[in-house]
């Protein structure tokens, strides 16, 4: 069974502006007037939370491995309060999961956003049911770039890796796909959309549109 495998913060949805919230909440709590701006620090949002701590405590001067490690769970409590207020799907995301699936192929997520947070916001959105898998950064002991997670979530959705691809946005995503030796398309669309060509992807879509002919071309 063919299968397209997707991330999910900055593939799926754009999820930055709940994300960057978060991260604020926490530099208000530790007593720090630095914020980080729904959009010029997107793409650090869609690196993960530790990733907007790393770079609010930085541009304080005040960064610390030792807060980060602290507030990280404060962060990922006050995302979860409010993980839907800003978030929304890209334009054609779920239409493209649909003609996909209509050319007899399954799909599944496999992300490193924790899997209770990224199994509420898929059913807050409504459209958790659309997706055969859901791989989080927790469900297994290792997380992407490992290998593990992937595979995973292409084997729970029924599919075969081999005959399988991911839709990624990153580098983590990128070299997911290359331990797993499996096609990578990337984005061209999110934050960072204009450095996915040095990444080197099999394919860059800068709309959803694009992807069933791409999956199609690649997977056969």
């Amino acid at each position: 069974m063919r299968t397209v495998i997707f991330d999910l913060d900055g593939t799926l949805a754009d999820t930055s502006g709940d994300l960057i919230a978060a991260a604020n909440h926490c530099f208000e709590k530790m007593g720090f007037d630095t914020r980080l701006d729904p959009l010029a620090d997107a793409g650090t949002a869609l690196r993960g939370g530790r990733a907007m701590l790393a770079l609010g405590l930085e541009r304080s001067g005040q960064y610390s491995a030792d807060l980060i490690d602290r507030y990280y769970p404060v962060l990922l409590s006050a995302y979860g309060d409010a993980i839907d207020t800003h978030t929304v799907l890209y334009p054609g995301a779920m239409e493209a999961v649909e003609a996909l699936k209509s050319h007899g192929m399954v799909v599944g997520i496999c992300t490193n956003k924790p899997e209770g947070l990224a199994e509420t916001l898929m059913t807050r959105l409504g459209v958790r049911d659309a997706f055969s898998s859901l791989i989080g950064a927790d469900t297994l002991p290792t997380r992407k770039p490992d290998a593990a997670p992937y595979i995973a979530a292409v084997e729970r959705a029924g599919g075969i890796v081999g005959q399988s691809c991911l839709i990624g946005d990153t580098v983590t995503d990128r070299d997911t796909a290359r331990a797993v030796g499996v096609a990578c398309v990337l984005v061209g669309f999110g934050p960072s959309g204009e450095d996915m060509a040095a990444l080197e992807p099999d394919a860059i879509i800068q709309h959803f549109d694009e992807l069933p002919n791409v999956a199609v071309r690649l997977l056969g």
